[in-house]
């Protein structure tokens, strides 16, 4: 198994807690620019807000409880609470891209006139270079670290971005133009936009609760195996992948020769184990369970001086996906 050290999770939980900090700041200035303009438009992405605050603390309660040491009940240890609370995350987002809706097709209704707008476009646009910044750190530093929440902690603030900007470049045509209800059509575009991100964070979640296959991970996997693989090796099949937060646990059969003693296949086993280690850029831990070869595997196996070989060499079989992934072992058919 590998490990990393734990400077990884305090530097996680530490960028976590500057992206709470700002998000409190930025919900601030954007009740502010609210206030100064009158605009639902301001007003709307002053509620996405709330959701950044309330997402923000939500990840850093869940970057600690997944930092935690494995415990009696818990024996995978708490990397799935990742899932959780990114998928929570998810929904907050789309119930935000439904208000900023809400709000702007009650001001396409009720009519509004905005006020103080220089000001308040010189304090959003602020908030959104703040927030697109800040989102671009979390999700490389997410993507570096394999953190399923900084990275979605990081689309939600690019994501609020994006709605910032729609809401700026309402403000300054309306300022211009004198045309009011521009800002709550832009709200309306860019909150279907944002009902959108909402949704695709809460679809990887879930995937990642249900321990859905991530072909990437597994791709990855089998590229590195298939690249290394020694004869003795005579397959790998029946593997699983779990993912719990930036930790993986996969399950495999490995088939050796069946005259290998314990020690042999044993020494083996452990040279696939390493060599997933060390190409693999995740904490992993692994269940492998050793069968050995049939007489239907001596046409896949090329161990050529094999001494109890019972059949003729038909050809190599490349591990792919589906026969890596496949219950049975591999044979030529």
């Amino acid at each position: 198994m590998k490990d990393h050290s734990n400077n990884n999770n305090i530097n996680k939980i530490g960028f976590q807690k500057i992206i709470a900090v700002f998000g409190v700041i930025l919900f601030i200035g954007k009740i502010i620019a609210w206030k100064l303009t009158n605009s639902d438009a301001v007003f709307s992405d002053a509620m996405e807000s709330i959701v950044n605050v309330i997402s923000a603390f939500m990840g850093l309660y869940s970057l600690y409880l997944a930092a935690k040491p494995k415990d009696e009940d818990h024996p995978y240890g708490h990397g799935k609470v990742e899932f959780v609370t990114s998928g929570i995350e998810g929904a907050l987002i789309a119930i935000a891209g439904i208000m900023i809706i809400y709000e702007g097709i009650n001001s396409l209704i009720v009519g509004k006139v905005l006020s103080k707008l220089d000001l308040g476009i010189w304090i959003i646009t602020a908030t959104a270079i703040i927030n697109y910044l800040l989102g671009y750190i979390s999700i490389k530093k997410g993507k570096a670290e394999n953190s399923l929440v900084l990275i979605s902690s990081g689309k939600h603030l690019q994501s609020d971005t994006i709605t910032t900007i729609g809401v700026v470049l309402s403000l300054i045509i309306v300022y211009f133009t004198k045309i009011y209800w521009i800002d709550s059509v832009v709200a309306l575009i860019f909150g279907g936009y944002i009902i959108f991100v909402g949704y695709k964070i809460v679809r990887k979640s879930l995937s990642g609760i249900m321990d859905e296959q991530d072909p990437e991970i597994l791709n990855k996997i089998i590229e590195v195996l298939e690249a290394n693989r020694k004869t003795e090796w005579i397959d790998i099949h029946n593997m699983k992948i779990q993912q719990f937060g930036s930790s993986l646990h996969i399950d495999a059969h490995i088939t050796l020769p069946w005259y290998y003693s314990l020690r042999d296949a044993h020494k083996e086993m452990e040279n696939v184990i390493l060599l997933l280690v060390e190409n693999i850029d995740r904490n992993i831990e692994f269940n492998f369970h050793m069968d050995d070869c049939k007489p239907f595997s001596c046409p896949v196996c090329q161990i050529m001086d094999c001494p109890v070989r019972e059949r003729e060499f038909v050809k190599r079989v490349t591990w792919t996906a589906e026969n890596v992934t496949n219950l049975k072992k591999h044979t030529a058919n």
